[in-house]
């Protein structure tokens, strides 16, 4: 396998690929396809692509390098979406650390109302229903997405960095 073809069919893949589907594609086992990937990564390090893997929920996708994003879209005239409100940070910070968790369980947090911040997590696909609680109304679960992840950067959600045991 080179690494060329490789490169071809992440770039030509909008969303992230799983380790399975890439050795599907290039009918090579496990080891294969994850030593090829660290040797693209690598490659793609020391000629300073523009390009870099990035993991998120267990696959990989080709995408630019972060410290190009805001150039990037200056560029192509992208506008940024409008900030999160506090409180969406707030919704969208229970549920990354907590999921899967009920929007009761997160206005006990808050202790105020979240629809609101959920409608909003929920459009910019930040967060999803996972699931029904096992509880009287079987209310909503609601988790994190895979484009949580590819927005903050991270593989999965045991990457987010712990909490503070400090109280304000």
């Amino acid at each position: 396998m080179n690494l060329d073809l490789l490169e071809a069919l992440l770039f030509l893949q909008a969303d992230p690929v799983s380790l399975q589907q890439l050795m599907l594609w290039l009918d090579c086992d496990a080891g294969t396809v994850e030593q090829q990937m660290q040797e693209l990564s690598r490659m793609l390090h020391d000629r300073g692509s523009g390009l870099t893997l990035q993991w998120v929920g267990g696959r990989v996708r080709l995408t630019a390098q972060p410290y190009l994003y805001e150039k990037i879209a200056e560029r192509l005239h992208h506008s940024p979406p409008e900030p999160l409100s506090h409180a969406s940070w707030e919704v969208l910070s229970i549920i990354a650390y907590r999921q899967p968790v009920t929007r009761l369980e997160i206005e006990t947090i808050r202790q105020t109302g979240s629809e609101r911040a959920l409608e909003t997590l929920t459009q910019r696909e930040l967060i999803e229903e996972v699931g029904r609680k096992e509880a009287p109304g079987r209310p909503i679960l609601y988790g994190t997405t895979d484009r949580f992840l590819m927005e903050f950067g991270l593989n999965a959600v045991a990457d987010l960095p712990p909490l503070s045991q400090e109280t304000p």
